[in-house]
C-alpha cells in the first residue's frame, strides 16, 4: 500500500461534558501511518491487540502490523469469522481472554481493523477490559467508514435481537484510509451507500442527492469522490454525535433520530437469519419510513411530483440497493417481525421511538407499538 502525502481531512468529534473527544482522519493512504497515530494519541501505550476478521486480516493485517511494530508496539492479532454472526457473546469472550494472555494493560490500545462487526465486538471488549481500554476504530468498509465508526456504540447481539448487549466507548482516534475500498465487494459499497443515503435523508437535502449523483464514481472507485463523501457523512454524523453523545437527548433532537431506518431494518435483518446484509436490511427500513411517515400524514404527497416513499425508492435503487419491503410484510413474515420489534432497544414499555420524515431532510420522532407498525405498513387503512 502507498503512502499518499497529500494532507488527510480532520474532522472532530465533540463529546461535551467529558474528556472524550477524538479525531477522525481521512485520506488515502492512512493505514501506513496507523502506528504514527497511535503513538501520538497513547505514548504510554506498550501492547496492541489487532482485531480483524477473516476476510481483511490477510488484506491488510501485515499492513497494520508494521505500522504499529515499527513504533515499538508488541502486537497481539485476534482474527473473528467475517459476518454479523460473530458478533456474540462467545466471540467477545474468546477476545477478552486472548487479551489478559497477551498481559495487556490499562495502557495498552485494541485497535479494531475491519468493517462494523469488528468495530463493534472490538469495541466493547475494550469497553469491558479492566473496565476500559483506549479503542482506535480503522475501518475497512465503506459502511463502517461513513457511520459505524464514529459515535461510540459498540455491541455484540442476542438471539433476540441486535445490539441488545452494549455499551458506548469513545474512540481516541478514527483512521479512515480510502484506498482500502479497492477491495471491498459491489454488495458492500450498497450497504455503505445506505448509511450515506440515511445521513443526507436526516440532515441534508443536498448530500442525500450528491450520494445519488456519485454512485457510478464510487462504484469506479474514484478516491477522491469516495474521500468527498466519506467525509461529508461523518461530519453530518458528527455534528450529531456531538449534541447528544449518549442518546438521551430530548426526542427529535438528539441522536436517536440516527436510528432512521433501523428500527424496521434490525427486525428485517434478524428475520432474515443475516442473510441480508445490515445496509440492505437498512435501506428497507428507510422505505418503510417513507411510507409510514405518509401513511401518518407526517410527510403529505404532492400534487405533482414524487411522494416521500416514491423519492426514496429512486435514490436506493440509483445505489443498487433492495427496495422489496412488501416481501417481508406478508402473513408469513409479519409475526415474526413484529416480535423482533418487540426487543427493539429504543423501546419505552410497550412503545418503540420510530424515526419518521417530514420530507428529505426533516426528522421526526413517533412513540408507536410494534403491532402498530406492522399494521400501517401492511395497510393505510389502519390509522383511520
Amino acid at each position: 500500500m502507498t503512502t499518499d502525502k497529500r494532507k488527510p481531512i480532520a474532522l472532530h468529534v465533540a463529546v461535551p461534558t467529558e474528556d472524550e473527544s477524538y479525531p477522525v482522519l481521512i485520506g488515502p493512504g492512512l493505514l501506513a501511518r496507523l502506528g504514527h497515530e497511535l503513538r501520538r494519541s497513547h505514548p504510554k501505550a506498550a501492547r496492541v491487540a489487532l482485531v480483524s476478521d477473516e476476510n481483511v486480516m490477510p488484506l491488510y493485517g501485515d499492513a497494520a502490523r508494521e505500522s504499529l511494530e515499527a513504533e515499538a508496539l508488541e502486537v497481539h492479532s485476534f482474527t473473528i469469522p467475517a459476518g454479523e454472526a460473530a458478533k456474540n457473546l462467545d466471540q467477545l469472550v474468546t477476545l477478552l481472554e486472548g487479551m489478559i494472555a497477551a498481559r495487556m494493560g490499562r495502557r495498552d490500545v485494541v485497535v479494531a481493523l475491519g468493517g462494523g462487526v469488528v468495530g463493534d465486538l472490538a469495541g466493547l471488549a475494550a469497553a469491558l477490559f479492566m473496565r476500559g481500554i483506549p479503542l482506535m476504530q480503522c475501518p475497512t468498509s465503506l459502511l463502517a467508514q461513513v457511520d459505524a465508526s464514529v459515535g461510540g456504540k459498540v455491541a455484540v447481539d442476542l438471539p433476540a435481537g441486535k445490539n441488545l448487549i452494549g455499551s458506548f466507548h469513545f474512540p481516541t482516534v478514527v483512521i479512515i484510509d480510502p484506498e482500502v475500498l479497492q477491495t471491498l465487494p459491489e454488495r458492500e459499497f450498497a450497504c455503505g451507500l445506505a448509511e450515506a443515503l440515511k445521513h443526507g435523508a436526516l440532515f441534508s437535502p443536498e448530500h442525500f442527492q450528491q450520494v445519488v449523483a456519485a454512485a457510478d464514481d464510487i462504484y469506479a472507485r474514484d478516491a477522491d469522490v469516495l474521500g468527498r463523501i466519506v467525509a461529508a457523512s461523518v461530519a453530518l454524523k458528527a455534528a450529531c454525535v456531538s449534541r447528544d453523545p449518549r442518546e438521551q437527548g430530548e426526542a427529535g433532537k438528539g441522536r436517536v433520530v440516527l436510528n432512521l431506518g433501523h428500527t424496521l431494518g434490525h427486525a428485517i435483518e434478524t428475520v432474515s437469519g443475516f442473510s441480508l446484509k445490515h445496509g440492505e436490511a437498512v435501506s428497507l427500513g428507510m422505505i418503510a419510513a417513507a411510507r409510514l411517515s405518509e401513511r401518518k400524514k407526517l410527510a403529505p404527497k404532492p400534487e405533482d411530483g414524487p411522494g416521500l416513499e416514491a423519492q426514496m425508492r429512486v435514490a436506493l435503487a440509483a445505489l443498487r440497493l433492495p427496495t422489496d419491503l412488501d416481501a417481508w410484510l406478508d402473513d408469513e413474515h409479519a409475526s415474526s417481525l413484529e416480535a423482533a420489534l418487540v426487543n427493539d432497544k429504543k423501546r419505552s414499555f410497550t412503545s418503540i421511538s420510530y424515526i419518521a420524515l417530514t420530507r428529505v431532510g426533516d426528522p421526526a420522532v413517533l412513540s408507536l407499538t410494534a403491532q402498530e407498525i406492522v399494521a400501517l405498513l401492511r395497510d393505510p387503512a389502519s390509522d383511520c
